[in-house]
């Protein structure tokens, strides 16, 4: 009987932390719906937090986030979207399709975005590519919108930032190599 109650309590509370009510989630084109999929999920009400445990995907538009565990805040001061997504694995993974076809993808032992400012955060074993493009860190910090990004090493560590250019012309000899304009 609890966990039946638990059940109908969770359900309603996961799609006020996303999208307010359900009204709105209707009211959604599909691009903005949130589909998270993990083996264990339990709603704090009062903190407005979902949090998702054990093989946790989640999908929005054209993101994809993997983890061991997934809490999902739901707070006015975050904005529109008002949610902070923080993922946190061995490692996390974070993909984004880009207008330009590529995919960015990161991972870090604690990956955040920030839905409204589309802010990434990644903590701990960091690394971010795209495009053949390669940064590895301690932490990187990623605005996608402006397209700045900021990596440091740890304090403590000889390790430094590593970064992977590659030529453009290199890029564009790979495609025309295997038949691409």
């Amino acid at each position: 009987m609890t966990n039946k109650i638990s059940k109908i309590l969770i359900i309603p509370t996961l799609i006020f932390v996303f999208n307010g009510n359900a009204a709105e989630l209707e009211a959604q084109p599909a691009a903005n719906q949130i589909s998270i999929s993990a083996d264990k999920q339990e709603g704090q009400l009062k903190a407005n937090v979902g949090i998702f445990e054990k093989n946790v995907e989640i999908i929005h538009g054209n993101r994809r986030i993997t983890a061991d565990r997934l809490e999902v805040h739901k707070r006015d001061e975050l904005g529109d979207n008002k949610q902070l997504l923080i993922a946190t694995g061995n490692p996390a993974y974070f993909e984004e399709k880009q207008a330009d076809g590529t995919i960015m993808s990161a991972s870090a032992n604690e990956v955040r975005y920030d839905v409204s400012k589309r802010f990434l955060t990644l903590v701990g074993n960091a690394q971010i590519s795209q495009a053949g493009q390669k940064i590895n860190a301690k932490s990187i910090t990623y605005d996608i919108e402006q397209q700045l990004i900021s990596a440091e090493k740890d304090e403590n560590s000889t390790d430094r930032v590593h970064t992977i250019l590659v030529p453009i012309e290199a890029k564009k000899s790979k495609k025309s190599d295997k038949g691409q304009p």
